[in-house]
């Protein structure tokens, strides 16, 4: 047995040969690789996906090593994006990594070619460049999938998943909406989010602030588990357009 073929081989055993293969054909591309987004490709890439972009200007600080998982006291100061692309190749290293130290906005939009990807994730926290994302994403043929907000949060059982204008109890959606109606727009399909109503307060001291915005609390428990969840729905819309194949070849 090759090596891929060993370490995808639990994978292989619940979803089969055809599911896999499926898996393996997709190209994805991951808007912002912080607590949730790095979660989430490492996810994919241990599930099968080979063909991956992670795209985040960055470079990691002390302060991420809490929630983001190529954050250590040994890569503060590298490049996020490289720093990932390294640990996603230690995993499989037939996986094509694409690592691009780039911020997407409306000026920067067309340099991502969003038309060749099959599924398209957002875990980025500008707001203006998150409402330039979601436009340009639902104008594609790709599956996008959007991380609400994930800090100030502590209790794993109150995290949803809900199509975007059914998001509610978030700060962040409805901060995305309020902005949308504001400039009379509407992406072009529908999408589903990963959220959370809970809402705590920051109760220790603010950090020293590098800009004027405010600085919240987060835990790796809670943005892991919004990233896996993503991830989980990348992999079961493959897992179900590939049997929906399958069955209607078979009848």
């Amino acid at each position: 047995m090759d090596k891929e073929k060993d370490i995808f081989q639990r994978a292989e055993l619940l979803l089969g040969n055809d599911v896999m293969n499926q898996i393996a054909s997709k190209r994805v591309i991951v808007f912002g690789v912080g607590g949730v987004g790095s979660w989430c490709v490492e996810c994919l890439v241990r599930s099968g996906i080979r063909r991956i972009t992670i795209v985040d200007f960055d470079s990691v600080c002390a302060s991420n090593v809490n929630r983001q998982l190529m954050a250590t006291t040994n890569t503060i100061g590298r490049v996020k994006v490289e720093a990932l692309k390294e640990r996603l190749l230690q995993i499989n290293p037939d996986c094509e990594v694409t690592a691009l130290q780039k911020v997407f906005t409306e000026e920067t939009a067309d340099e991502f070619c969003l038309d060749q990807y099959d599924y398209i994730i957002d875990a980025i926290d500008s707001l203006k460049d998150k409402v330039a994302l979601i436009m340009r994403a639902c104008q594609t043929s790709a599956v996008f999938f959007s991380s609400m907000g994930a800090a100030l949060k502590m209790d794993p059982t109150r995290i949803r998943v809900a199509e975007f204008w059914k998001v509610r109890g978030c700060p962040l959606g409805s901060a995305l909406r309020k902005r949308m109606k504001r400039a009379q727009l509407k992406p072009a399909h529908k999408f589903q989010c990963v959220y959370s109503e809970e809402l705590l307060d920051n109760v220790g001291l603010q950090p020293e602030p590098e800009s004027k915005k405010q600085t919240n609390g987060s835990m790796s428990h809670i943005t892991a588990i919004f990233g896996f969840t993503i991830a989980g729905l990348v992999l079961n819309d493959i897992r179900d357009k590939a049997l929906k194949v399958d069955n209607e070849h078979n009848n």
